[in-house]
C-alpha cells in the first residue's frame, strides 16, 4: 500500500521533465465544503476554483503553466530538498515538508472549519436548501498556508499568480505593505489582488518564536514585490524569506473587505484555527463504524468524500476538478463539479451503513427535492445537477487554456446533461429502498412521485439510450442500463410490499420487471462466448459495467452465466478480457465506437466493482476469496502517497483523469466494508 507520508527530492525535476506539469497524483486535497484547493508535492497550489467549487478558477496551473495562475511556497532554486507530504493524524490539514542539509521547514496548507458545528435545514418554503450555524464561530472562508521552521534555517520563495475567471480577466495588483515583519506592521493585510469579479486580499502573519530564543536573532521579513511572467494577463507578487528555527510567517488568501472592518490575523488566531480545524476532522472521522482492515484507507475515504460535499445543499460533487485529462494528449477531458443522479445509491449506501447519518440524510433531501421538483417535460428526469439543484449546465470550450500537457480542449459544464441515460431510475430508486432501509422511513408525497416515475420508466424501458458511459454517438440497447431498469421496478415493488403502500399500477411494473429480466438474459448474454455483453447490438462487446449486477442482486453472484463473465473480465486483453496489471478497463475504446475517440486508462470504480464481485461469488466459491484480497491489495498500491485515487491509471501506471473521484473512493469503501463481512464469516 502507498506510504502515508511519500518522499520525492525530485518534484522540481518532474514539474521540468514533464514540460511544466506535476504528475496528476503529486497533489493532496484541501477543502471546506464550499470549495477546495489542490497542493502539489513542490508546495503549489495549482488548483483553486473561489468561492465554491463550481465557480471560476483562480488557480489553475494544472491546466496551464504558463496562463493558469498558482501560489507557491518553495525552497530557494540553489536548495535541493526532500519532500514529504502527509495529513495531519486524523485530519485534511495537509503538511508538506521540505528537508536539507541546512534546515527543516514545514509548510501546512488546510481551510479553516469551527470546531462545533451542527446543519440545519430551512423550512419547506424555502426549499431544502441547508444552512451551517455554528455556536462559537462562522466558517471563515480562508485558503491558510503556515509555514514553520523546525530546525536550522531556510530560504523559501513565495510567488501568488492569481488568474481569475479562468484566467481571462486581468486584474490589478497592489501592494499595501512592501515590507512586512513582526516589529513593525501595523496590519496584516498586506496584497490586494482585483479582477471585475473577485476581490481578494493576502494577509501575512510572523511569528519570532519563543520570546528568548527570538532576543538572539533577527525575525523573518516579507518583502513582496510586482512581477509581470509572460503568458499571466496580470501582475503576481514574489518574496524571499528567511525563517531560522522557532519562526513562522503564515499567508492567508480570502475575500478581500474595506480597512476599517478588516481585522489583523495574528499567529494566535491562526493556532486557534487550525486547532479547531483539527478537532473537527478528528470528531467527524471518530463517528466511523468502520473498523475493519483498512481503517487507514477507508478513513482517507470517508474524509475525501466529505471534502467533495457541498455543504448548503448536501450535494456531493463527482470531482472537485474539471478537464484533468483521460489519456495525457487525448480528447476525453470532462468538467465533473456536479453531482450525478448515477452515485446516489452508493453514496446513500456508504454513508448509512458506516455511521454518518446527517451526511445521509443531508444528500437524501437533495436528491429527494431534485426528485420533487425536477422532471423535465416527459416526466424523466436529469441526469446531473449542479451543487445548488440547477439543470442548466452548458457545455463549453477554454479554447485559450492550453490543457494538462497539452490535453486540449479544455471543458467546463457537462453536456451529457440531459443525455437520456435510463440507468438513473435504478440507481435513484435503490437510493431511496436504501434509505428507508437503513435511515428513515420514507414519507407518502415521496412514494407519490415514485410512483408517477416509475410509470414513466414503463414507457421507456424498450427505448436504447447513452447509457453509464455517456456515449457520445447512437444510443443503444445498453445492458447495464436494462439491469438498472429492472433495479428500479424491483425496488418499487419491494417498497410497496415493506411499507404496505398502494401501488395501482403493480401489475404492469411485476410485468415490466420479470420482462427485462427475460430480456436481459436472452438478448444480453452471448451464449457461445459465455458471458454478458455490452449491449444487445454489440452483442460480442465485452463491459466490465455489468460486474454490477451481483451488487444490486440482479443475479446470484454464483450464477455460471455471471462467474463465466467475471473470468473472461479478469482475461487480459490480449486474450479478450479487460484486466491488465490487476486493473480493470471499462470496455475496449478500439474496438467499441463511443463517438469521442482517443485512448483511456483503467477505471479504478471497475476495478473495486470487481474486488465487490469477487467477495460475493466467494461466499459459494471459496477460491475467489484470496484473489479478491490480492487484487485488493494491488490496487491499493496504484494510490497516490495520500490514499487518493483519481478516475482512471494509464498503462505506465500513472493517475489519470478529474481526481479524486467520488465513485472510486465509494467503490473502494464498499469493496473493504464486504471483503471484511466475508472474512469474518469464514472465521
Amino acid at each position: 500500500m502507498a506510504a502515508h507520508g511519500s518522499t520525492n527530492a525530485m518534484d522540481g525535476h518532474m514539474r521540468r521533465s514533464s514540460g511544466g506539469y506535476l504528475p496528476i497524483e503529486n497533489y493532496g486535497l484541501i477543502g471546506n465544503m464550499r470549495t477546495c484547493a489542490l497542493v502539489g508535492m513542490d508546495g503549489s497550489v495549482d488548483f483553486m476554483c473561489w468561492p465554491e467549487f463550481d465557480s471560476p478558477s483562480v488557480f489553475c496551473r494544472l491546466l496551464d503553466k504558463d496562463k493558469g495562475g498558482f501560489f507557491s511556497i518553495h525552497p530557494a532554486e540553489h536548495l535541493p530538498c526532500t519532500t514529504k507530504q502527509q495529513y495531519l493524524p486524523s485530519s485534511n490539514i495537509l503538511q508538506t515538508r521540505y528537508i536539507h542539509e541546512d534546515g527543516v521547514v514545514d509548510l501546512v496548507d488546510f481551510f479553516p472549519r469551527p470546531k462545533n458545528s451542527k446543519v440545519i435545514v430551512r423550512g419547506p418554503k424555502q426549499g431544502a436548501y441547508r444552512e451551517t450555524t455554528t455556536q462559537l464561530k462562522e466558517l471563515k472562508k480562508w485558503l491558510v498556508r503556515r509555514v514553520e521552521c523546525i530546525r536550522g534555517r531556510l530560504q523559501l520563495e513565495v510567488e501568488v499568480f492569481p488568474a481569475f475567471e479562468y484566467a481571462t480577466e486581468p486584474h490589478t495588483t497592489t501592494i499595501l505593505e512592501e515590507t512586512h515583519s513582526c516589529s513593525h506592521s501595523s496590519q496584516s493585510k498586506t496584497v490586494t489582488f482585483h479582477s471585475k469579479s473577485v476581490k481578494l486580499q493576502l494577509d501575512v502573519s510572523i511569528d519570532n518564536g519563543d520570546e528568548g530564543d527570538a532576543a538572539s536573532r533577527d525575525p523573518p521579513t516579507v518583502s513582496f514585490k510586482k512581477v509581470h511572467r509572460p503568458g499571466m494577463l496580470s501582475e503576481g507578487v514574489v518574496a524571499v524569506i528567511d525563517v531560522s528555527e522557532g519562526q513562522a510567517v503564515s499567508f492567508v488568501l480570502r475575500n478581500d473587505s474595506p480597512d476599517h472592518i478588516t481585522p489583523i490575523i495574528s499567529s494566535a488566531v491562526l493556532d486557534t484555527q487550525q486547532h479547531d480545524t483539527q478537532s473537527f476532522w478528528y470528531n467527524w472521522i471518530s463517528k466511523s463504524k468502520y473498523k475493519g482492515r483498512w481503517r487507514e484507507v477507508v478513513s482517507r475515504s470517508l474524509m475525501i468524500l466529505k471534502l467533495m460535499t457541498y455543504e448548503p445543499t448536501g450535494a456531493i460533487i463527482a470531482a472537485p476538478t474539471f478537464s484533468i485529462p483521460e489519456d495525457i494528449g487525448g480528447v476525453r477531458n470532462w468538467d465533473y463539479r456536479f453531482s450525478w443522479v448515477r452515485d446516489s445509491s452508493f453514496t446513500i449506501y456508504i454513508l448509512l451503513r458506516l455511521g454518518f447519518t446527517e451526511e445521509a440524510d443531508a444528500y437524501m433531501d437533495f436528491i429527494s427535492e431534485r426528485f420533487l421538483t425536477s422532471r423535465v417535460g416527459d416526466g424523466g428526469l436529469p441526469i446531473m445537477f449542479t451543487i445548488r439543484g440547477e439543470t442548466d449546465i452548458p457545455e463549453k470550450e477554454l479554447e485559450h487554456l492550453d490543457g494538462y500537457r497539452g490535453s486540449r480542449p479544455v471543458r467546463i459544464g457537462n453536456g451529457a446533461a440531459f443525455h437520456q441515460q435510463f440507468d438513473i431510475y435504478g440507481e435513484l430508486m435503490d437510493a431511496i429502498y436504501l434509505y428507508n432501509k437503513y435511515g428513515k422511513p420514507i414519507h407518502w408525497d415521496l412514494w407519490c412521485t415514485v410512483r408517477e416515475m416509475l410509470d414513466y420508466v414503463l414507457t421507456i424501458k424498450d427505448d436504447p439510450d447513452m447509457s453509464i458511459w455517456e456515449v457520445r454517438n447512437n444510443k443503444q440497447n445498453f445492458v447495464y442500463s436494462k439491469v438498472m431498469l429492472w433495479v428500479a421496478f424491483d425496488r418499487g415493488l419491494r417498497l410497496a410490499e415493506k411499507r404496505n403502500f398502494p401501488c395501482p399500477n403493480r401489475a404492469k411494473w411485476l410485468e415490466a420487471r420479470d420482462g427485462l429480466y427475460e430480456e436481459i438474459m436472452e438478448k444480453g448474454y452471448n451464449k457461445e462466448m459465455k458471458c454478458f455483453v455490452q449491449s444487445y447490438e454489440n452483442n460480442t462487446m465485452l463491459d466490465s459495467s455489468i460486474l454490477i449486477a451481483p451488487l444490486v442482486f440482479f443475479i446470484s453472484p454464483n450464477d455460471p452465466r455471471f462467474l463465466n463473465t467475471m473470468d473472461r473480465i479478469m482475461l487480459p486483453p490480449d486474450k479478450g478480457g479487460l484486466t491488465s496489471t490487476g486493473l480493470v478497463y471499462r470496455y475496449d475504446t478500439e474496438l467499441s465506437e463511443d463517438g469521442v475517440g482517443g485512448r483511456e486508462g483503467a477505471f479504478s470504480m471497475c476495478t473495486f466493482w470487481l474486488v465487490e464481485a469477487m467477495t460475493r461469488a466467494s461466499v459459494y466459491e471459496p477460491k475467489y476469496l484470496v484473489r479478491a484480497i490480492n487484487l485488493f491489495e494491488n490496487m491499493l498500491s496504484f494510490s497516490n502517497h495520500l490514499l487518493m485515487f483519481s478516475e482512471e491509471i494509464s498503462r505506465s501506471g500513472e493517475q489519470l483523469g478529474n481526481t479524486p473521484q467520488a465513485f472510486s473512493h465509494l467503490a473502494l469503501i464498499s469493496a473493504a466494508f464486504n471483503l471484511d463481512r466475508v472474512s469474518e464469516f469464514r472465521k
